[in-house]
């Protein structure tokens, strides 16, 4: 495989990781605590594929993930912002609700414990238009929260809610925004998977959406930065995949790369990142 290709591999690789990253920033600089990436990714793909089987049209099919990835998100800001729950045990509820029903509708749906029926997706390849998406998905989060009144809200809401709320930003309000936007992004990384793959399978986001947890902080919050650990993440996928046919190591030791990668990032980050400053207080 020519340099060309690898690249073209890492890039498609990252787009799921650079989506859910993406939405994981914005919503942790609000001051919500975003371990629900896996189960807004796990939801939109579900909704994707249910939405394209019954249209036949995946652009219905990804508008349907976006919203299943909402209606999470949704669960995620009532229970964390309405009623202050812990955000972390939130997070945890979210991710196993997610788990279990999309395994309930796919056999009550689908007839199968394991896989839907094959949908439609878009183009393969540079004509996909979610790769692109994806691809720029940092960078419009990077000028959302830098460069917009908007995300000036989210920062101080994320760092100083009493100084923000002092001067009239409706403190709330942005976080639910932060956290419905968080699902719609991640969401996508979901239905990229699902239609790139053409069916959903259960439980085939593998940890992705714990691994860009890990890429936003070992970005320290910054949705470039973020995003540059999501490629990294995804070279190293790369790697795995084109070390599965080799017998001189075996196969369990070849899947362990990337998340031995992750730990070994967090590892060297965790200790020197400082996240925002109001990050899983749950109080204004």
């Amino acid at each position: 495989m020519n340099t060309f290709a690898i690249v073209t591999q890492v890039l498609r690789i990252a787009v799921p990781y650079l989506f859910a990253a993406a939405g994981g920033v914005i919503a942790e600089r609000s001051g919500v605590i975003s371990l629900t990436l896996e189960g807004y990714m796990l939801g939109g793909a579900f909704a994707a594929v249910v939405g394209t089987f019954y249209s036949g049209s995946p652009v219905v099919g990804a508008l349907c993930g976006i919203g299943g990835g909402a209606v999470l998100a949704l669960i995620h800001a009532v229970a964390s912002i309405r009623y202050r729950a812990d955000q972390v045990i939130v997070g945890i509820a979210v991710n196993l609700f997610a788990i279990g029903i999309t395994r309930v509708f796919l056999k009550l749906m689908f007839g199968s414990s394991s896989n839907s029926p094959r949908v439609d997706g878009f183009a393969t390849g540079y004509g996909d238009p979610l790769l692109w998406l994806g691809l720029l998905s940092t960078p419009i989060v990077a000028f959302i929260l830098f460069r917009t009144v908007f995300g000036l809200r989210v920062r101080a809401t994320g760092e100083k809610p009493e100084a923000a709320a002092s001067v009239g930003v409706p403190v709330h309000r942005i976080q639910y925004m932060a956290v419905l936007l968080s699902g719609a992004l991640a969401a996508l990384g979901g239905v990229y998977l699902a239609l790139d793959q053409h069916q959903f399978t259960d439980q085939m986001t593998a940890g992705r959406g714990f691994i860009a947890v890990a890429a936003v902080i070992f970005g320290r919050w910054s949705p470039l930065r973020a995003g540059a650990a999501c490629l990294l993440f995804a070279a190293a996928e790369t790697v795995q995949i084109h070390l599965q046919g080799n017998h001189v190591i075996a196969s369990q030791f070849i899947e362990m790369i990337p998340y031995v990668l992750t730990i070994v990032a967090l590892a060297g980050v965790v200790g020197r990142a400082i996240a925002p400053a109001a990050l899983g207080r749950g109080e204004t």
